[in-house]
């Protein structure tokens, strides 16, 4: 029999831990003195600590540890332990990677936008003819359904672009969405056609805008969006629609989120 102490020093865990797995059952002392309350452990305990310190090494709570221990002989309910705890550690892997990713974006853009403000100005977009979409998408992020169709609809019908072709997206939903976005996406093009199955051509009207417009990926929106209703706010207009931003070089144009540019508008009338 050995001594906490000793069983302490060979297992390589402090006492009070090994009290501790006492106390939750998790690993027993062979023997309790009832008068002195010692503890002392038996040498074929010794592969059980180590056990339950290798489990812990992995990430194992206590609770998991004990009943993977309950069940270490056999291999199979072993390796879907082991196979669930590795799912776990992947799937926190990749939230820690995309974490850092954008973490390493907000200092790279804040090194290069240090002393940059988003320059905001008032133009009128006048009356214009344009191809549209109207749908609901599951998420912003998929904006590409609407365009794909757009594209598949209009292609045999030729359509000439206006000069210059506006593509823009109008989000309609008053309010940010995590599912079901409502969105109109039009092109302005030059002549007539026929609408199509889900492609409606119309005379969009003109409208005064706050607009700024930016160079660089779309992780700066927020802030370009935050600029514009600071500018609102100080100039003494309001809102007067639905927001919208006119992609000049999307993409469709290219894949380097460093070369987009974007104008993102708001539709004002002065108080």
């Amino acid at each position: 029999m050995l001594k906490i102490g000793e069983f302490s020093k060979l297992s390589r865990v402090s006492v009070r831990m090994l009290r501790h797995y006492d106390e939750i059952g998790l690993l027993k002392p062979a023997v309790t003195d009832p008068f002195t309350d010692y503890r002392y452990y038996r040498e074929d305990q010794l592969p059980t600590v180590c056990r339950i310190t290798a489990l812990r090494d992995l990430g194992f709570s206590l609770a998991d540890t004990a009943r993977i221990l309950a069940v270490y002989d056999d291999r199979e309910q072993l390796e879907r332990y082991f196979a669930a705890r590795q799912a776990e550690l992947e799937a926190l892997l990749a939230d820690t990677a995309h974490k850092l990713t954008l973490l390493d974006t907000a200092r790279k853009r804040l090194r290069k936008e240090e002393n940059m403000n988003y320059n905001v100005t008032l133009k009128t977009i006048p009356e214009r003819y344009a191809a549209t979409v109207h749908a609901v998408i599951p998420r912003y992020e998929q904006e590409g359904m609407i365009w794909s169709t757009l594209v598949a609809e209009t292609a045999p019908l030729g359509l000439v672009e206006a000069d210059p072709c506006l593509c823009a997206v109008t989000f309609l939903d008053g309010e940010y969405k995590e599912q079901d976005v409502e969105m109109l996406a039009w092109k302005t093009v030059k002549g007539s056609y026929p609408d199509t199955e889900h492609v409606q051509f119309r005379t969009l009207p003109e409208v005064t805008v706050a607009s700024c417009t930016f160079r660089g990926s779309y992780d700066q929106i927020s802030e370009v969006y935050a600029a514009i209703v600071s500018w609102i706010e100080a100039n003494g207009y309001e809102s007067a629609g639905p927001m919208f931003n006119i992609y000049h070089v999307s993409p469709h144009e290219t894949q380097n989120p460093e070369e987009f540019v974007t104008e993102a508008c708001y539709p004002v009338r002065k108080m």
